[in-house]
């Protein structure tokens, strides 16, 4: 399949490849916003627009860029977040900007040096549309790049519009919530690593807290998804970003994107990253291996070429869904640490910043148990709940 203007980049994959069993597995009556051009395309007329979009934003095999050209919206600019506007660049690739060879528009990279909308960049731009498929997790940066262009929108007196997604990691809430010290771009406010909410709720939530500069006068509208809950099972129709390429791995990444800030391998540059972890100094303790490849998406993998022992999670998004049951599964981690010859030398610093605390580390040194781990979360996420509940558009569970 393919767009009409943008041949290539609205590629159904996901669904496409599911299984019978998988396919009765998840709820095909989910609709994101942007299916809907009724409810917002007559809050564009007459105004110039930028959309920050990739190869998520689409409804079946439209982009949201042909959905708006066919309707004669004037649309000026593309911005695009991490891996670009294809979905195909390594995790912290750096992005040129460039000029799409279809529309002759140009494409503005949020990533890098430039997280931020400039002026130059809204410059005779009205209206901002927010249009990306996240899947709610602190670290998954595109939820950093939604908070950097309503910070740009407030303080430029734009609008911006968030055509809602649903968020397939959205019927839970777990992890360590963000300490302010280790505020970065892949953890930028104090909430779990697993938040439970739609780009839309986040982006309530950011405004409505006063997260970021200006954001009481900020314009804001959300146009919400149709038919989802917070208890829906939804199959992303696109795969987000180049390692993330099935439900399974959606499902496991919260999990398992904390070993990228340690000696083990989340399985880049192979069949399935982030369904799998290991390393070559764990073959005492796991039977089961992997050797990394460089290729497309994953180039220069870690420990390439070397075979990993570890543990492959699930194969199918059920199996990968009944192992999480509902919560961060750190049993993971702490398990690879204890295996590990050399524990001094498993942790790298970029831990502390997925973990957005310095207690998780300490605590599996420590060798603490889960239920300790778990239980010093506690209050903090029952806190954060409590702020949470505000600002939801959809039943909760």
């Amino acid at each position: 399949m393919r767009c009409v203007t943008l041949p290539g980049l609205c590629i159904l994959l996901t669904l496409n490849t599911l299984t019978t069993s998988a396919r009765s597995f998840f709820d095909t009556t989910i609709k994101p916003a942007a299916a809907y051009p009724a409810e917002y395309v007559q809050l564009l007329k007459g105004k110039n627009v930028a959309l920050v979009i990739n190869q998520t934003s689409c409804v079946g095999d439209s982009s949201l860029l042909d959905i708006l050209l066919a309707r004669k919206v004037s649309v000026k600019k593309i911005l695009v977040p991490e891996h670009g506007f294809r979905g195909s660049a390594d995790a912290g690739a750096h992005i040129d900007n460039t000029v799409d060879e279809a529309t002759h528009l140009p494409v503005i990279s949020l990533y890098g040096k430039h997280k931020k909308p400039t002026t130059d960049d809204l410059q005779h731009i009205d209206v901002v549309i927010y249009d990306l498929q996240d899947v709610g997790v602190r670290f998954y940066t595109y939820i950093s790049t939604l908070e950097y262009c309503m910070e740009a929108c407030a303080e430029q007196h734009k609008q911006i519009i968030v055509l809602d997604r649903p968020n397939p990691n959205g019927h839970y809430v777990d992890g360590p919530v963000l300490q302010a010290d280790n505020r970065s771009f892949v953890g930028m406010q104090p909430i779990p690593i697993v938040y439970g909410m739609t780009a839309g709720e986040y982006a309530t939530m950011l405004k409505g807290e006063g997260w970021f500069n200006g954001s009481k006068d900020l314009d804001l509208t959300v146009i919400k998804c149709h038919n989802y809950t917070h208890g829906s099972k939804y199959a992303l129709p696109i795969p987000p970003s180049p390692n993330l390429k099935n439900m399974a791995a959606v499902y496991a990444y919260p999990s398992l994107c904390l070993f990228e800030g340690t000696k083990i391998s989340v399985g880049r540059g192979t069949a399935f990253p982030f369904q799998q972890f290991g390393a070559p100094e764990l073959g005492k303790k796991y039977s089961y291996s992997f050797t990394p490849q460089s290729m497309a998406g994953a180039k220069n993998p870690p420990h390439e070429g070397k075979k990993c022992y570890g543990l492959l999670v699930g194969e199918t998004p059920e199996a990968v869904y009944k192992e999480i049951h509902g919560r961060l599964q750190i049993k993971w981690l702490i398990d690879a640490y204890k295996a590990y010859p050399t524990p001094t030398d498993f942790f790298t610093d970029f831990f502390t910043k997925l973990a957005g605390t310095t207690a998780l580390k300490q605590q599996v040194t420590a060798d603490s148990t889960e239920a300790q781990i778990r239980k010093s979360w506690a209050k903090d996420i029952a806190a954060f709940k409590t702020i949470r509940k505000k600002y939801l558009l959809y039943k909760d569970n």
